[in-house]
């Protein structure tokens, strides 16, 4: 893998380039869940909006609960798919820190949520429009995933070799779980993992402490 420019600084300061793996838990439905990640130490809280067919998708109004329960170092990343213009303008005056966006970023859109930095979602079948993106000041990272986000699946891994390294962060997701993670990062050397599935309850319903505290565990490790 290219390494060469990950000495390089991020260009957004909100981003903490401490050499330590970044652990991003996304997909909170609760506040209660927030308090999960405060005892954890977790750097990124990401919550899925304005995204029906998504099981963890929640209203602006359950997120700013969320972020008030959340530590102030933690950041927080609003998850949306091809977000509108007002979305992206609810999710600033929410006072997220981050958008993450699936799917295409139409120009007028981008303009709009120049006020906020973008984490841009790829996917095994998508990942041919890296390059598009990768000169796109608005852009402060990206997030690979499968080629299903929020199912619970990996990927080859070999895939993102083929990636150029930047000052921008990296972050890997795609069924990672307590018993995968070292293993990830070992082939990766991302800035950062994702986990949503991994560290929930077996039945699926909200997050399961004991597998955020193993998760991170395994990252620390």
């Amino acid at each position: 893998m290219n390494r060469q420019n990950t000495n390089n600084k991020h260009k957004y300061n909100n981003i903490n380039t401490n050499p330590s793996t970044k652990i991003k838990i996304c997909g909170l439905t609760s506040p209660a869940e927030a308090r999960y990640l405060n005892e954890n130490h977790i750097d990124f809280a990401g919550m899925v909006l304005f995204f029906p067919k998504s099981k963890r998708n929640i209203s602006i109004e359950r997120a700013k609960e969320i972020m008030s329960s959340l530590d102030a170092y933690i950041k927080r990343v609003a998850v949306v798919v091809s977000p509108t213009i007002e979305q992206v303008r609810q999710i600033e005056a929410a006072g997220f820190d981050y958008i993450q966006i699936h799917g295409e970023i139409p120009e007028t859109e981008a303009e709009a949520a120049k006020a906020i930095p973008i984490l841009k979602a790829f996917n095994v079948s998508d990942m041919g429009s890296y390059e598009k993106y990768h000169n796109d000041s608005r852009i402060a990272g990206y997030v690979f995933d499968a080629i299903e986000p929020g199912r619970g699946k990996t990927f080859d891994w070999k895939l993102v070799d083929n990636i150029p390294r930047d000052e921008k962060l990296l972050l890997l997701a795609g069924g990672l779980n307590p018993d995968n993670v070292r293993m990830a990062i070992e082939a990766v050397h991302p800035d950062g993992v994702d986990v949503s599935s991994g560290v929930e309850n077996d039945d699926k319903a909200g997050k399961n402490p004991e597998k955020i505290h193993d998760f991170v565990a395994a990252v620390k490790s």
